[in-house]
C-alpha cells in the first residue's frame, strides 16, 4: 500500500503543474508550494517552534483560539502555520500572530523529511483532519509531540474499514486526540486508541470571544438606519438566486439586505447587482451615495462579514446549496435566527443541532425561502426566541481551548 500511495504521489507531482496551466486555483496550489522551503529558511536550529497545520480557512479558525493563547503564553516560541488549500493560505498568509505562514509541501517522503527537519517543532498541532501518511510517519519517526484538535471521525473513513490498516497505523503518530463529539471518541476506542479526550470544538471559544470585540461599522449603521435587516453571508450563485427572487418580488420597502458573496470577482459582483431591481450599492462605491437611501448593500471585499452579522435581524448563511455550508456559528453568537439552503449540512454538527433546536431553518426553493423570510420578518417573538436559543447554544459549548491548553502546558 505504501508503494501504491507513493506511486500516486509521483504521478500527481507530474500532473499538477500541467493542470495549473488551465486552472487559477491549481496554479496557486502549485506555485505557492515552490516558496515553502524558502520561507522556512527563516527558522534556525536553536528556535523553539510550535507548528499548526490547517486544511483551509475554516480549520484555521478552529485553531485560532489555541494560536492566540500560545502566542501570549509562549513568547519565546515561533509559530509556523501551514495550509493545504489556497483558499486558506491566500486569506491568512499575512496573519500577524504567525512568524511563518506557508503551504504544506506535497506528501512525498523526501518533502516531509526535509520539512520536519527544517521546522523541528516542539509540538505539531493538526486541526480537525489532514492525515497525510508520509508526514505522519515522519512525525512518528522523529518522535515529535503531535496532537489533533477539534477532530471529527466518521464510520465511513478508511480507518474504520476492513481495508484500513494502512491508515490506522498512521494514527500512531498522534500523542493525543482532542475530538468534538462522543462518536469520534468511541470510534477511536474501537480501533485501539484510548488517548482521546472529548474537548468539543474550539470554534465556539472563537466566536464567543467575538462578542468582546468592537463590532462597530459606521457605514453599516448608516445603511441599516434602524430598519429590519437581513445579512446574507458567504453566498454562492445558488443562494443568490433564491435571495434575489425574494428581494425583487416579496421584500417590503423598509426591509434591507446586506449580501457578502463568497466569490467577489468583479464580473460576478456586477451580474449580482444587475439582477436586483431594488436600489443597490457596492461596498467599493459606498462613498458615492447616501447609504441609507439604498435597500441592498453588496460587500465586494473580504474581512468584514463577522462584524456585519452583529447588525442583522436575521442571517442567511450560504454554501448549503453549493459545495457545503459556511460558518453558522458567527451569526449565532450575536443572538439572531439563522437560515441556510439545501441539505449539504449533515457534516456540520452545529447545523443539525440548531435545526433540532428550531433556532435555524433550512430552505430548498423559492417558495420555502419566501415563506420563511416573510414569517421571520412579521414575527418578532419568533426571531427573539430563536436568537436567544442560538446565543445560549454557543455559550454552552465553550471550553475546548482551556482543555487543550492544559494538555499542551503539561507537555511543551
Amino acid at each position: 500500500m505504501n508503494f501504491l500511495y507513493n506511486l500516486l504521489l509521483f504521478k500527481a507531482s507530474i500532473l499538477l503543474p500541467i493542470l495549473a496551466l488551465f486552472n487559477k486555483k491549481m496554479k496557486l496550489f502549485v506555485n505557492g508550494r515552490k516558496e515553502t522551503f524558502t520561507k522556512l529558511n527563516g527558522i534556525h536550529k536553536t528556535d523553539k517552534i510550535i507548528w499548526f497545520h490547517a486544511a483551509s480557512l475554516g480549520e484555521f479558525e478552529q485553531g485560532r483560539p489555541i494560536i492566540e493563547e500560545l502566542k501570549k503564553q509562549y513568547e519565546d516560541h515561533k509559530i509556523v502555520i501551514t495550509f493545504f488549500s489556497p483558499s486558506g493560505y491566500e486569506i491568512r498568509k499575512n496573519y500577524a500572530l504567525a512568524d511563518i505562514v506557508c503551504y504544506l509541501p506535497l506528501d512525498t517522503k523526501s518533502n516531509v523529511k526535509k520539512f520536519v527537519d527544517k521546522i523541528h517543532p516542539d509540538i505539531a498541532i493538526i486541526i480537525k483532519y489532514e492525515f497525510w501518511p508520509n508526514l505522519l510517519s515522519e512525525l512518528k519517526k522523529q518522535q515529535i509531540n503531535t496532537i489533533l484538535i477539534s477532530g471529527i471521525f466518521r464510520k465511513k473513513q478508511s480507518f474504520f474499514k476492513w481495508y484500513g490498516n494502512f491508515m490506522r497505523i498512521k494514527l500512531n503518530a498522534f500523542n493525543h486526540f482532542f475530538v468534538q463529539n462522543t462518536d469520534s471518541e468511541k470510534l477511536l476506542s474501537l480501533i485501539g486508541f484510548e488517548n482521546a479526550t472529548l474537548a468539543g470544538d474550539t470554534r465556539f471559544d472563537r466566536v464567543y470571544d467575538i462578542l468582546k470585540q468592537d463590532n462597530t461599522l459606521d457605514f453599516i449603521s448608516d445603511f441599516k438606519n434602524n430598519n429590519y435587516t437581513v445579512v446574507a453571508g458567504s453566498t454562492w450563485k445558488e443562494d443568490e438566486k433564491l435571495l434575489v427572487n425574494y428581494i425583487n418580488n416579496y421584500a417590503s420597502a423598509n426591509e434591507k439586505f446586506i449580501i457578502a458573496p463568497h466569490n467577489i470577482h468583479e464580473k460576478q459582483i456586477k451580474e449580482l447587482q444587475k439582477s436586483i431591481n431594488k436600489k443597490t450599492i457596492l461596498y467599493s462605491k459606498k462613498e458615492l451615495g447616501n447609504l441609507s437611501e439604498h435597500q441592498v448593500f453588496i460587500i465586494d471585499t473580504i474581512g468584514l462579514l463577522t462584524k456585519i452579522y452583529s447588525y442583522a435581524d436575521v442571517a442567511y448563511v450560504g454554501g448549503g446549496l453549493a459545495t457545503g455550508l459556511h460558518n453558522i456559528l458567527e451569526p449565532a453568537t450575536f443572538g439572531i435566527p439563522i437560515v441556510f439552503g439545501g441539505n449539504k449540512y449533515t457534516k456540520f454538527k452545529e447545523a443539525t443541532d440548531l435545526l433540532n433546536l428550531t433556532s435555524a431553518i433550512t430552505v430548498k426553493n423559492n417558495e420555502e425561502f419566501s415563506s420563511t423570510f416573510t414569517s421571520l420578518k412579521n414575527n418578532n417573538d419568533l426571531r427573539t426566541k430563536a436568537g436567544n436559543t442560538n446565543q445560549k447554544y454557543i455559550a454552552n459549548n465553550t471550553g475546548a481551548t482551556k482543555t487543550i491548553m492544559k494538555y499542551i502546558k503539561n507537555t511543551l
